[in-house]
């Protein structure tokens, strides 16, 4: 209900604003509420829009259908949402509007999550995060889960949005509110959460997993967490390691001329 009030708020701060809600599960993202398309902005008993009560029933009939996609699959997966889908799908939405040509809207994107990272998705929220900051869209991010989220970080890090963890959720409204509400020009005058040290570690295209330190591709920039002759992403054919090269030196030092 916190987040609904939200919503709500953001609709009447000013009448030009606009909401989307894409919801994100762990197989599958959808939108779920647009307010553009919301004829009906009527208030109930003077308190909450209409649109709360066809919001929540769309969230149940997604959560419903993700679930079933989840059938079937191994228990020893990570459960982690499909934060990539639904980057790409607000971009895509963003997109759209601008090549419309009848609004010209100062567009953000605000991520609400509380499950862990998926390292699996770590090239395709990359490339969203770029895209977002090759179109001018901050990303916010606030992470309600146990521990904290690598990649809203650096969403928010690189395309200059705010990142927050609250440690209290019973006031997650006042936090949404106080952080997220302000518009991009109010935020100047404001004193708002700094990041402080941002989690800048990469996942491997070979197991998916995060590491600290690794071997990186010089042609097609790929992140391995062990040592290889190959890369499994564009081909090349990496040189000897400077171990081997040395194993190599003494062995022809070693071998008697004939």
């Amino acid at each position: 209900m916190q987040v609904l009030a939200f919503l709500n708020a953001i609709l009447t701060l000013n009448q030009l604003n606009q909401v989307v809600v894409i919801a994100t599960g762990y197989n599958s993202c959808n939108y779920i509420f647009d307010s553009s398309t919301d004829l009906n902005r009527n208030f109930e008993n003077g308190r909450m829009p209409v649109m709360s009560s066809s919001l929540l029933q769309k969230l149940e009939e997604f959560l419903i259908k993700d679930e079933q996609l989840s059938k079937g699959e191994p228990e020893g997966r990570i459960k982690s949402s499909l934060l990539s889908g639904s980057l790409s799908m607000a971009l895509c939405y963003i997109q759209r509007v601008f090549r419309s040509g009848s609004l010209h809207p100062h567009p953000r994107i605000l991520c609400l999550q509380g499950s862990p990272d998926g390292p699996e998705q770590y090239v395709a929220i990359m490339n969203a995060i770029f895209s977002a900051q090759r179109s001018m869209v901050p990303i916010d991010s606030c992470y309600i889960g146990t521990q904290n989220s690598a990649f809203l970080q650096q969403a928010s890090y690189i395309t200059g949005g705010v990142h927050h963890k609250p440690q209290n959720l019973d006031g997650l409204f006042q936090y949404l509110m106080t952080i997220f509400a302000t518009d991009l020009h109010s935020r100047s005058f404001l004193h708002l959460p700094k990041p402080v040290g941002v989690d800048f570690r990469a996942s491997c295209f070979c197991h998916k997993n995060t590491i600290d330190m690794g071997y990186i591709c010089s042609v097609c920039l790929s992140i391995f967490c062990k040592q290889h002759k190959k890369c499994s992403t564009c081909g090349s054919v990496f040189g000897q390691s400077q171990s081997e090269a040395a194993s190599a030196s003494d062995k022809k030092r070693k071998t008697p001329e004939t």
